[in-house]
């Protein structure tokens, strides 16, 4: 029977329950994500919508990695924490371009980008350093 690899569960969990920062990560990741993809629909359909609604579907981008960091895809932790980056710099534009309610809004954005990239970091981090103990002789 083959080692698990770095991107099955059985490396978080070691045939066990989970890590505890492991769950941590992973619950931070999911929430920080749902929250953006809320956010984000909230903002362009009823709290501050630019034109005709139509930028709600910036979202759409936010939906797809939701699966893969459930099933605990290594790859999918890995490249969300650089898609964020592309929310958080229209977060800061429109927090330092714009007036009135989507300055709070675009600041929220902002803090949960970071959150969410933090926790992804981390993910990927905590389940390197497990796998390389893991196979070390």
């Amino acid at each position: 029977m083959a080692p698990p690899s770095a991107d099955s569960p059985a490396t978080s969990f070691g045939g066990g329950s989970p890590d505890p920062i492991v769950r941590l990560t992973r619950a931070l990741a999911v929430g920080c994500l749902l929250a953006l993809i809320v956010l984000g629909l909230a903002w362009e359909l009823w709290l501050a919508p630019t034109g005709q609604r139509t930028w709600a579907l910036k979202v759409l981008p936010l939906a797809l990695p939701l699966a893969g960091l459930l099933k605990h895809r290594l790859y999918t932790y890995r490249w969300v924490s650089l898609l964020v980056w592309l929310y958080f710099t229209e977060g800061v534009v429109r927090a330092t371009s714009s007036t009135g309610l989507v300055v709070a809004l675009a600041w929220g954005e902002v803090a949960l980008c970071v959150l969410l990239f933090a926790a992804c970091a981390l993910h990927v981090r905590w389940r390197l350093q497990q796998a390389k103990r893991r196979n070390k002789p």
